[in-house]
């Protein structure tokens, strides 16, 4: 990386850092576009080449995310199906994490206590949906505009939903990767 990008890229993690420490001090919506860049010491206009958008300031993984979650349906380990790739990835990004690191609990709470960053955040994450259906379907074989993959890429991104703001998260989303694994009849037969 050349010295323009790290300074890019330093100024991005600048801005980034600053806003999170703010929104966790004061509150999403206690802390203006002016205050991060000022905290950052960058203008505006910087900030905004580097987020578009205020809620972008919080969620500056993204592109590590989706490829965490193809790696897991394309390094699964031999055997495994898709479904309990999904599963495991599931469980261990989008439910585990959030309870070991008080930093990350911190992060949720004020993600998931903030109207505008929890609908951008999920958002967010089914923008990961063409590509996790394209991955799901090179591994299982089949073309690539197969709507089975489509079904299952959007449900398995949906899962965690069924999690949000409960305490019994890890059993919530294993029972929605239950039902994508075997299917309704396969969960509650006859009904």
């Amino acid at each position: 990386m050349g010295r323009r990008e790290r300074k890019k890229a330093a100024t991005r993690q600048a801005l980034a850092e600053a806003a999170l420490r703010l929104f966790l001090e004061r509150g999403y919506d206690q802390v203006g576009i002016r205050d991060i860049a000022d905290a950052a010491d960058v203008s505006t206009t910087t900030l905004f080449k580097h987020f578009p958008v205020k809620e972008a300031l919080v969620f500056d993984e993204d592109a590590e995310q989706e490829t965490l979650l193809l790696t897991a349906v394309r390094e699964r380990r031999q055997g495994q199906s898709v479904v309990a790739a999904l599963r495991e990835h599931a469980l261990r990004y989008r439910v585990e994490a959030r309870g070991g690191d008080a930093e990350f609990a911190d992060f949720a709470e004020l993600v998931e206590g903030t109207p505008a960053l929890r609908d951008y955040a999920q958002n967010m994450w089914l923008r990961h949906e063409s590509a996790l259906a394209r991955a799901i379907a090179e591994a299982t074989g089949v073309p690539a505009d197969d709507p089975d993959c489509a079904a299952l890429a959007h449900f398995a991104l949906e899962a965690p939903r069924a999690a949000r703001g409960r305490a019994d998260r890890h059993e919530r989303v294993s029972r929605a990767f239950d039902l994508l694994e075997r299917g309704w009849n396969g969960i509650r037969p006859g009904v």
